[in-house]
């Protein structure tokens, strides 16, 4: 399962995932740091990657579009990388699940 970082979080979490979500991507890497949201959802889609994000937009986007892409939102205030690390590290069976459901879309993790 490929992730996609978005700009609101650190590019350093496609290294240190690297040993659970093995080629991930980041935006910023993928020169798509300015892009719109729809750009970002088509790649995505495009890529069969799983979008992560803290951001409500490609939920919203999810709802409106249906998917691929996935989306999995960090519902998180301020927290550091290390913090967000640990969600998802925590969590990978669970975003395990939502990649394989043919019928699930979003993923809310708090």
């Amino acid at each position: 399962m490929k992730l996609l970082f978005d700009q609101n979080l650190s590019p350093r979490l496609v290294v240190r995932l690297a040993d659970v979500f093995p080629d991930s991507q980041h935006v910023f890497r993928l020169g798509l740091d300015r892009a719109s949201d729809a750009d970002i959802w088509m790649y995505a889609r495009d890529h069969e990657c799983t979008i992560v994000s803290k951001d409500a937009d490609f939920t919203e986007l999810s709802m409106l579009r249906g998917f691929p892409p996935k989306v999995l939102w960090l519902c998180l205030g301020n927290c550091t990388t290390a913090e967000i690390e640990a969600l998802l590290r925590g969590h990978q069976a669970t975003i395990q699940r939502l990649f394989n459901d043919p019928d699930a879309g979003t993923l809310a993790l708090l």
